[in-house]
């Protein structure tokens, strides 16, 4: 049927038309955004997961900077215990030559200044052993948490070790002195006692600082699974889209062309009237 006041091709053909005009402009906007599923209009049961994945992405890396202040905690800790140490050792190689008691009244002054001065550099160490207001080994702090969990319910627990002058470990008080022949000889097995508790304290926080060490592997590796994850739900296939568009600009193409030849349909019924 020929009707002046109806043109059914040229309806077709323009829904046709506008049907490849929003399949273009939503290819379009994949290859621009990189997305397939930039929004919870595109899909919007990915979306929900997709967005799921990307809080406990965030709460992985909020985790992962608690644990680095974590080590960056304890490192600080096994620094100073390895030189609370190393002090030990000149502290006992001072009580050593103390117990000589052959030495003039001139030789054990000097020694036993030395040896106060080391023993009070103890002290300055472990006051100073703070990271981010935590100090784990001035005996301020019993347990050092970590986060190691997304929803924050985990921690990783280390120990502190309370390594000041007197103390279970170093059991070398702030009084001690090396003054005299018998105060030097009883030194040196309270020196030898705290070189092997400050030791053993110091493989304490090692295995601490492994625990976080390997925590940080292990969340680094599960971020970058869980943003692979994400990537394969809503990253658009740019190889698929660059087909897909060249696809419908040819479609396009065509559509316009086939409405262009129905609005001419209705001229044909002037042909009858000549």
């Amino acid at each position: 049927m020929l009707s002046v006041n109806t043109n059914i091709g040229a309806m077709v053909a323009l829904q046709y038309l506008n049907q490849t005009q929003n399949d273009l402009q939503t290819t379009q906007s994949h290859i621009n955004s990189g997305l397939k599923v930039a929004n919870a209009k595109d899909n919007g049961a990915v979306f929900a997961i997709a967005q799921n994945m990307r809080g406990n992405v965030a709460g992985y890396q909020a985790v992962n900077d608690s644990i680095n202040r974590g080590v960056s905690t304890i490192d600080v800790a096994i620094s100073a215990g390895q030189s609370i140490s190393d002090l030990l050792n000149e502290l006992k190689s001072k009580a050593l030559a103390g117990a000589d008691a052959s030495l003039d009244t001139a030789s054990r002054n000097a020694l036993n200044a030395d040896f106060t001065a080391l023993r009070d550099q103890i002290s300055t160490i472990v006051q100073n052993a703070s990271f981010n207001g935590t100090n784990m080994v001035d005996g301020s702090t019993a347990n050092f948490q970590a986060l190691a969990s997304a929803d924050g319910t985990k921690k990783i627990t280390v120990t502190g070790q309370t390594l000041s002058l007197g103390g279970s470990i170093v059991t070398v008080k702030s009084t001690s002195t090396i003054s005299t022949t018998a105060k030097a000889s009883t030194m040196i097995a309270s020196i030898n006692v705290s070189i092997q508790n400050v030791n053993s304290a110091l493989a304490k926080m090692a295995a601490g600082s492994k625990k976080f060490s390997i925590q940080a592997t292990f969340v680094s590796k599960l971020v970058d699974t869980l943003n692979a994850g994400i990537g394969n739900l809503v990253d658009a296939d740019m190889a698929v889209e660059s087909a897909k568009l060249q696809s419908l600009q040819v479609k396009q193409q065509l559509g316009i062309q086939a409405l262009s030849i129905a609005n001419s349909a209705p001229g044909i019924t002037l042909s009858l009237f000549r």
